[in-house]
């Protein structure tokens, strides 16, 4: 017996009661009561107390009700069962298919005329009418009619309440003398829908009229806003929402969700499954087939397609193939044909000097002048001039088997390309000496004239060294500047970095960028090339957010140009530059610590771009401003003030890091440099006279022989 749920069977028990009020006398034709599929069952009460004509009346009554209902296999079926002390079925669900075979089944029904065993009808109705041997179909409501008009003479409670539970709804009508505690007993709640007493078998038929209004008045699926996503299926007085197949019933009782097999996990899918409504399909990934058993999933073998053309070996991987090759060989560009593998030409060996090669192995072999050691891998040469066969003047250049001769510093090589004669560098070479050249042996120095310095490239002279600061680049970024324009600033310092000498005793470069707030992108003692340098700058990141350029000069003055963070100390004079990059106004006061900076010493220089504030780039700039102060109007022309920068900057106490070798005897460096060279030049006067002398001597000592 299959489970239904109470309200399906309370529908029906309303289209019974209308039913039951169709049994009063109707002046017009007979309208059918529009009703959803119903199993009903009249189970009535032929006992003695029963009398003949009170049976006839429940005969017509019965028959009054069916010509109400819309009966058909398909429709309404109905059985009708009768008890006294046993029970009988006089015609089971599935027995008739339509009303005149109903009625004269009813017609033909001969009362038992004994006890009232009401307990054992209701089982009998449970376990045999309500099966599918007897017609009852799955998903069809089942509804009992009890008409009986005396008091039970058995247990119902338990046995009414088992029925119950199975699905049955259970409606019980008393006649005359019936027990109203028993009716209730039988009956499924709630009470006041389900249990009816009438005085007397004449009146049985009023106990529906009430209802008659609600239930055969319309069909509801087709003439109301039902809201069902998917099917309305009618009840009496009512409706309720269904989803096609694949699809559940959502909580609003109206929509529905599709059953996703593959979301549940309720499929066998190796690989991928492929959800449709309430079913699935298996597939398998790029590369996978899918085997017979439409389950589970094998990888392409493409090698076995026979096209795949390898030269030695085909070996099938996912979504495709590779060549391999035999050992011994290698893989050529094209994929497929292959090459021996020649260990001397890719430099798979050991050999000094020559490789031999065959198929995967190689010998070694020297260079003319050579000679093969007992390794069988290095090569020892031949040195001509270790083993003294030579004739070299001053130096013998070994080759393997052969030389040549050369010439210390300061000697140049004569014409029997043996013999060495000494030269004179500043009249031999183009020294580019911008004052005076000073020979010495194999080589040379420049001078310059007093009140002058050699420049760092040695050659040309000047009364300042520039390339010896301490620069400190603070750059704007702020939302203002946008991140492609800051791509422009960037470049902008790297152009300042490569025209500058870059170097752990030259020039020294940090960074510091601010917005809102102000960070060391990295201090002046962090890089020590030009190449470093630009690198780090490249990668800075955009900061964004406002324009604190006053925290950004507080924050060069006290923590940029201090010693921890590669500062040199002040004492060395070394100028200390301080470069501030802008594009808008400042959002706090740069007076103070403007000031400040170049109180400390520090050359100011203001570069502005776009809305930057004249007033405020003049403020930070030193004196002289006009040498000091750049604008433009477009990111894109600030290259140009990159070209046109020149950090030039010479204090008169210093020129950086010269150092005087002896000052306590040379007041400067032009000094030192002078006295040095008249010191040289004496010497080698002296030496060329005592060369003259020895020489005039050997003579006189040839010519006494």
């Amino acid at each position: 017996m299959k489970m239904r749920t109470s309200g399906a069977l309370c529908g029906f028990f309303l289209l019974t009661l209308v039913v039951l009020a169709a049994a009063r006398p109707r002046a017009g034709p007979v309208q059918k009561c529009k009703s959803g599929p119903v199993d009903l069952v009249f189970l009535i009460d032929s006992s003695r107390s029963v009398r003949p004509h009170e049976f006839e009346t429940m005969r017509k009554f019965m028959i009054d009700i069916l010509s109400t209902l819309d009966i058909g296999l398909n429709t309404t079926r109905v059985g009708v069962v009768q008890y006294s002390s046993q029970v009988r079925t006089e015609f089971s669900l599935k027995a008739h298919a339509n009303l005149d075979t109903m009625v004269k089944g009813i017609n033909q029904i001969i009362p038992l005329a004994q006890g009232t065993m009401t307990g054992l009808a209701i089982k009998y109705v449970m376990n045999s009418a309500f099966t599918a041997e007897g017609g009852d179909r799955p998903k069809v409501p089942n509804v009992v009619v009890i008409v009986t008009d005396g008091r039970p003479q058995d247990r119902v409670a338990e046995v009414a309440a088992e029925a119950r539970e199975k699905g049955i709804e259970i409606y019980a009508v008393g006649v005359a003398r019936a027990d109203m505690a028993s009716l209730r007993a039988m009956a499924s709640p709630p009470f006041e829908d389900h249990v009816f007493l009438v005085e007397s078998f004449d009146l049985i038929h009023q106990f529906g009229l009430q209802f008659q209004d609600k239930l055969c008045g319309m069909d509801l699926c087709l003439e109301s806003e039902h809201g069902c996503e998917h099917i309305c299926e009618n009840s009496p007085g009512s409706f309720h929402c269904l989803c096609l197949p694949g699809y559940s019933l959502n909580h609003d009782g109206k929509t529905c969700a599709v059953i996703d097999l593959c979301a549940e996990g309720k499929h066998d899918c190796e690989q991928i499954c492929v959800s449709s409504p309430g079913s699935f399909s298996c597939d398998c990934n790029k590369g996978f087939k899918l085997n017979d058993d439409k389950k589970t999933c094998s990888m392409i073998d493409y090698c076995s397609f026979g096209n795949h053309s390898c030269d030695h070996e085909c070996v099938s991987v996912l979504n495709g193939y590779h060549c391999r090759c035999s050992e011994g060989h290698r893989l050529l560009e094209d994929g497929k044909t292959c090459q021996a593998i020649d260990l001397c030409a890719e430099g798979k060996h050991d050999c000094e000097q020559i490789c031999i090669s065959a198929p995967g192995v190689f010998t070694c072999d020297c260079n003319e002048g050579h000679t093969l050691n007992e390794d069988k891998k290095t090569c020892t040469p031949i040195d001509l001039c270790a083993e003294g066969k030579h004739d070299c003047g001053q130096i013998c250049v070994s080759a393997p088997g052969v030389f040549t001769c050369d010439c210390n510093k300061g000697f140049k090589l004569n014409k029997d390309k043996k013999t060495c004669t000494n030269m004179d560098m500043c009249n031999t070479v183009q020294h580019g000496c911008e004052h005076q050249c000073v020979s010495t042996p194999g080589s040379y120095y420049c001078i310059c004239p007093e009140g002058q310095l050699l420049q760092e490239d040695g050659k040309s002279c000047g009364t300042c060294k520039s390339a010896n600061i301490d620069l400190v680049l603070v750059i704007d970024g702020s939302k203002s500047v946008r991140p492609q324009n800051f791509e422009l600033v960037k470049k902008f310092v790297n152009q300042v970095v490569d025209s500058l000498d870059v170097s752990a005793h030259g020039t020294r470069v940090g960074l510091v960028q601010y917005s809102s707030r102000v960070r060391t992108e990295f201090p002046l003692n962090m890089y020590q090339t030009a190449d470093e340098i630009k690198a780090a700058v490249m990668k800075v990141d955009y900061m964004e957010k406002g324009t604190m350029t006053g925290l950004a000069l507080k924050h060069m003055v006290e923590n940029s140009f201090s010693e921890a963070e590669g500062a040199r100390p002040s004492s060395r004079n070394i100028p200390r530059i301080g470069l501030v990059f802008t594009d808008g106004r400042s959002q706090d006061d740069i007076t103070e610590y403007g000031r400040m900076a170049k109180e400390a010493g520090i050359t100011m220089y203001a570069v502005g771009v776009g809305k930057a504030v004249e007033d405020e780039l003049r403020e930070i700039a030193s004196e002289p401003v006009e040498k000091h102060f750049y604008y433009t109007s477009d990111f894109t022309a600030i290259s140009t003030i990159a070209e046109n920068l020149k950090l030039n900057v010479c204090p008169e106490e210093s020129q950086g890091e010269i150092e005087v070798k002896d000052p306590c005897a040379c007041e400067s460096l032009v000094e030192f440099q002078q006295a040095t060279m008249s010191s040289l030049e004496q010497i080698t006067q002296k030496l060329s006279a005592m060369t003259a002398r020895l020489e005039q001597l050997e003579n006189q000592l040839l010519s006494r022989k």
